[in-house]
């Protein structure tokens, strides 16, 4: 599963968005909405991140890797966002795929992140969510639904997705 992952990624590299005035970024609306999985993962920084501890707040899910070209080039704006958001209802949780936590830690030596980075070291967790390559993202809403997912990296912190995440979280 890894390896297709991996194919994925590198083969969606070509399609990174850079966010500039010219290009609309969107956050595609699932098909149809359904109930999030839940979850229990250590983090690299060793707590255990259970997604129904955030029932009431919108949830950002970016699953990623280290080794994923548009992983590298999403996970900045992704902190950026964080340092905007955390105090406003919202979360982001990083799911590594795959990883151990000295790879992450190598990791953010050069890719701070301060939001809460869960490792799915087994990939059970991506098996539970619809993923054809990463990064994918999952909006969660306050109530638990799956309602939109995103599929390859995005600038998460521009003016208009910010606004459209703080819309989503008051819902």
């Amino acid at each position: 599963m890894f390896r297709l992952l991996y194919l994925l990624c590198v083969f969606s590299f070509a399609g990174v968005v850079q966010a500039d005035d010219k290009i609309k970024q969107t956050l595609p609306l699932v098909a149809k909405s359904f109930s999030a999985p839940d979850f229990v993962l250590k983090g690299e920084d060793g707590k255990t991140y259970r997604l129904s501890d955030y029932r009431g707040k919108l949830v950002i899910i970016a699953f990623w890797a280290t080794w994923c070209p548009p992983c590298r080039f999403e996970m900045p704006s992704l902190e950026r966002a964080w340092g905007k958001l955390k105090d406003k209802n919202v979360v982001i949780l990083g799911i590594n795929v795959g990883e151990d936590a000295d790879t992450i830690f190598e990791f953010t030596g050069s890719y701070p992140m301060s939001f809460p980075v869960p490792m799915d070291t087994k990939g059970e967790i991506v098996k539970r969510y619809p993923i054809i390559g990463l990064p994918t993202t999952y909006i969660i809403s306050p109530d638990g639904m799956v309602t939109h997912r995103a599929v390859g990296s995005r600038e998460w912190d521009t003016p208009q997705m910010l606004a459209k995440l703080l819309a989503l979280s008051k819902k």
